[in-house]
């Protein structure tokens, strides 16, 4: 009992080191520190999912689907791609990414400590059926279009703030060391087009699920629903932004919206069904 609390103690203790130094404002984001930080909040984050899923290995039990377990993948997919775009993204896009982490720090450390207030609500189902590959298939592709939406959403508040700041003639503070409104238009969008295409994979897998599973190709359900109408949203924010339409604070507000729809449908319906119903 102790260990369950320790661990997920330490990863929020982790992150919340991660995101002091990221606030600093002679931070190096781009040195041995920061990775370092970084690898620790993640490593963190895993080794809290790996005793929450334990004992439930070999028990037939197919996903722990509690809302606590769901929080604390969610982080840890959002730390692993935000750590893999870092590097990947190249020198402008990637430290410009890279000065996202006071505001995903932030975010994430709250999300972890929701998953800790809740992890002793319920949630372990057993799937009926055969799923197969498709399920551990649908719920990495889920896990990485949060990652992404999140980041998304994450570069088009930083870019309401830079606008705010600069409407205000505010100079230094945190949106100063925000990354600059091209950049975090440009981050916002490139983020939102991969989550559309992991989303549109997603919504196809999650068809395949339902019909090995449950023997029918649509399950109508609210989560299905908001998954969808995200899609729509996203698709259309795209489309005003390829005609040159939408930018700045407009385009991070619309940003924001979709990944509401989203956060709705992953975690939102799981805090109905493990709290709400629950009591």
């Amino acid at each position: 009992m102790l260990g369950t609390l320790l661990m997920p103690l330490a990863a929020l203790a982790a992150l919340l080191a991660a995101l002091l130094w990221s606030l600093r404002v002679q931070a190096d984001l781009a040195g041995a520190r920061f990775w370092l930080l970084l690898a620790a909040a993640l490593a963190g984050c895993l080794a809290v999912i790996a005793l929450r899923t334990a004992p439930h290995w070999g028990t037939g039990a197919q996903w722990d689907s509690s809302l606590s377990t769901a929080l604390w993948w969610s982080v840890a997919s959002c730390l692993g791609l935000f750590a893999l775009l870092s590097a990947a993204l190249g020198p402008t896009l990637g430290r410009a990414l890279r000065r996202l982490a006071p505001l995903l720090f932030g975010y994430l450390l709250l999300l972890a400590a929701v998953g800790l207030a809740s992890s002793g609500l319920p949630g372990h189902v057993r799937l009926a059926g055969q799923s197969g590959l498709w399920l551990p298939l649908h719920i990495g592709i889920s896990l990485a279009t949060y990652a992404l939406a999140t980041l998304a959403a994450v570069a088009g508040l930083a870019v309401f703030l830079r606008e705010r700041a600069l409407k205000r003639k505010q100079a230094g503070g945190l949106a100063e060391r925000l990354p600059s409104i091209a950049d975090g238009d440009r981050l916002q969008f490139r983020l939102l087009g991969a989550a559309e295409a992991v989303l549109g994979i997603g919504l196809a897998t999650g068809l395949a699920l339902d019909w090995v599973v449950y023997g029918r190709l649509v399950q109508l359900d609210h989560k299905t629903l908001l998954s969808v109408l995200a899609f729509l949203l996203i698709g259309l924010l795209l489309l005003l932004h390829a005609r040159g339409g939408l930018r700045g604070r407009r385009a991070a507000r619309l940003v924001l919206l979709a990944y509401l729809l989203l956060s709705l449908s992953y975690i939102g319906v799981k805090f109905v069904t493990d709290v709400l119903q629950a009591g």
